[in-house]
């Protein structure tokens, strides 16, 4: 076969991105592999149908802004959209959407289906092909396919009033075993890699209900001299929602009217408006203390706790049912909500009791809480298990260390959720095609947006349980909004070319939208007053400004009001912000070369050459960051830099990063 640009392995939320951002920053003839192993499950919400949260939204807003997919689907598939902490400032909100998680997987694979220099192969890959010390290409076994997209299912997915079937559901006649080379590779696992799904003392393999697991790969890394590790994540029980006592339940509704994550205008999305889907609520009920009882008298059968699970450690933020009971012992209740999965199905998602305890024990664990004394389970809670490898090992561009062109993203890098999956997709996928390019690569900075935080945490921290990510691990966060995003990323993408002439020029819009309300709130005034400094005052709510606007003759949207109240009310704090990332702009910038051996940098202790050894940072920033290193270290460090440049690449060393 002709070589392919980019090869993507998988396609879930990481995969997905890779893809379409690969094909987006190769432009024109540019060729890219999408291999699953089940074509049909491309975009698949394996836990909770819901996107976005606090700080997760705002990554999803920064994909959308680079012009990802995430957000877009989101838009199209969203039955309930609510910005969280809305009481809080701006620079702590959070948006998110429970989705109908087939429409969400249908509309994901639509979009890939419009982007032709995306080829959808379903296979599996058994080994990569490693030339002096670069990847380029895999093997498939025999039987892989290449699919194409079907023509009617997406026509029947476009009218949204009934259950969307999946576009990529027309494989063609299986293969013989091949070789497909790439100039750069793109692996993103999820959570299969000798995945093992544990329910009480019941094990199958496989990395979600109904697939398989992707043994090879493993072995093959460890071949490599990857450093793997394992974790654990897990997922609760689905209820039919006609044995639940719906209408007896606390309801819980989303915004109305509701806030798209897109910056497309609606006639972008398939159907043409927003949301694209009715809207829906979702109900509350509690654990209780007979429940938390009944969970520490089974403790013995929860894999975690009879030793059954090999894994180093599960999510510590999203926790399991049994761990909060351990962990949080005075609590004698736990909030659940039940969250519809679709419109179309009875599936209804148990969102706070992830389990892997024994059906008979999760059966009881249902029907004691309120409302679902009768409640039928569709689906048992389990628990998995996967291979990963240790974050340390690649750099903030997702590119390997040790392998180049190999680049790795998602779960594979110890990190949970499907946000956090897409980002690091984004990122990998753009820089796997400024490789075959033979453009340098890009680093996203932590002033720049949260997936630039979680990228430099990624390589920096060896994270002790999946990584997830938090408004507070962002120093500059009064700067990384999610209302901002646009304004932040948007010409980034554009020059990266990730962002098409459509997204381009709805920003544009929203720009001008913007500039109109200032220069009319210098001119509109009030009790003399600019009515720019009643708008700073932060106990006058923006629709009052934008109610004054219109008693001047200004009528201007909500939103464009909304982001310039905003603006004005963080500028001291942005200020200040901006000053102190320009203070700190020179580490952030000075990149070490590969080829400067720590031990060579005299006076540097031993705790800080074993830190540039395991992690070896690409700038001084990075260095900064390291556990174990010190500003005196950081220091040193510079000097031996500067002396190394002074002197020149040594015979025969490696050159600096890209």
């Amino acid at each position: 076969m002709a070589p392919y640009d980019v090869i993507v392995i998988g396609g879930g939320h990481a995969g997905v991105e890779a893809a379409w951002a690969a094909a987006s920053a190769l432009g024109d003839g540019g060729r890219v592999a999408l291999i699953t192993m089940d074509p049909t499950r491309i975009g698949a919400m394996s836990c909770n149908p819901a996107i976005g949260g606090l700080a997760k939204g705002q990554m999803v807003r920064e994909v959308d802004a680079l012009g990802g997919v995430m957000g877009r689907a989101t838009d199209h598939a969203g039955i309930m959209f609510k910005v969280l902490n809305r009481s809080k400032g701006a620079a702590v909100r959070g948006p998110r959407a429970q989705c109908d998680k087939y429409h969400y997987a249908a509309e994901v694979q639509r979009i890939l289906s419009t982007r032709p220099a995306i080829e959808v192969i379903a296979g599996t890959v058994d080994d990569l092909l490693v030339e002096d010390g670069r990847c380029v290409g895999v093997r498939l076994p025999e039987g892989w396919r290449a699919v194409h997209a079907d023509a009617g299912a997406v026509e029947s997915n476009l009218a949204c009033d009934r259950m969307a079937r999946p576009v990529f559901a027309c494989p063609g006649a299986p293969r013989p075993a091949a070789a497909l080379r790439a100039e750069a590779v793109v692996l993103t696992t999820g959570t299969f890699m000798r995945a093992l799904m544990h329910t009480g003392d019941a094990r199958t393999e496989g990395g979600r209900v109904g697939e398989g697991s992707a043994v090879g790969i493993s072995a093959m890394l460890r071949s490599l001299g990857f450093e793997l590790g394992r974790l654990k994540t897990g997922t609760p029980p689905r209820l039919a929602r006609a044995s639940i006592e719906w209408d007896a339940l606390l309801p819980q509704a989303g915004d109305d009217p509701p806030v798209p994550f897109s910056d497309l205008p609606a006639a972008s999305l398939a159907a043409a408006r927003f949301p694209g889907l009715p809207q829906v609520e979702c109900r509350m009920t509690a654990t209780t203390p007979a429940i938390h009882a009944l969970i520490r008298g089974n403790l013995h059968r929860a894999p975690m706790y009879s030793g059954q699970i090999e894994a180093e450690c599960g999510p510590r933020y999203c926790p399991s049912l049994e761990d909060k009971v351990v962990r949080f012992a005075e609590r004698d209740a736990h909030q659940v909500f039940l969250e519809p999965e679709s419109l179309f199905t009875d599936e209804v998602y148990c969102n706070g009791i992830s389990t892997s305890l024994p059906a008979e024990v999760q059966r009881e664990i249902v029907r004691g809480m309120e409302g679902c004394a009768r409640a039928e389970v569709l689906r048992w809670g389990y628990a998995v298990e996967y291979d990963m490898v240790w974050p340390h090992q690649i750099d903030a561009t997702c590119e390997t260390k040790r392998l180049r062109g190999l680049y790795l993203a998602g779960q594979i890098n110890g990190t949970s959720g499907y946000e956090e999956a897409a980002g690091q997709g984004l990122v990998a996928g753009l820089n796997a095609a400024r490789r075959v390019r033979a453009i340098d690569a890009v680093r996203i900075g932590r002033d720049q947006a949260y997936l630039g935080v979680m990228m430099d945490d990624l390589v920096t921290r060896t994270p002790r349980e999946p990584y997830r990510m938090f408004t507070s691990r962002a120093e500059h966060r009064l700067l990384l909004r999610a209302d901002n995003a646009d304004e932040r990323l948007t010409p980034l993408g554009r020059e990266l070319g990730l962002v098409d002439d459509a997204r381009l020029r709805a920003f544009e819009a929203r720009v001008a939208d913007r500039a109109r309300v200032l220069a009319a709130l210098d001119a509109a005034r009030e009790g003399g007053r600019p009515l720019r400094e009643r708008a700073r005052q932060t106990d006058v709510p923006a629709s009052d400004v934008a109610a004054s606007l219109r008693a001047a003759g200004i009528h201007a949207a909500d939103d464009a009001v909304d982001r310039v109240v905003t603006d004005l009310r963080y500028e001291g704090y942005v200020v200040r912000q901006r000053a102190e990332i320009r203070r700190h702009a020179e580490g952030e910038r000075s990149p070490i070369p590969e080829a400067l051996d720590p031990d060579a940098i005299v006076g540097l202790r031993t705790e800080a050459r074993e830190a540039l050894r395991r992690f070896r940072p690409a700038t001084l920033g990075q260095a900064g960051r390291l556990a174990g290193i010190s500003p005196a270290d950081v220091s040193l460090i510079a000097v031996a830099v500067r002396r190394w440049r002074a002197g020149g690449s040594a015979p025969g060393a490696a050159p600096a990063r890209r």
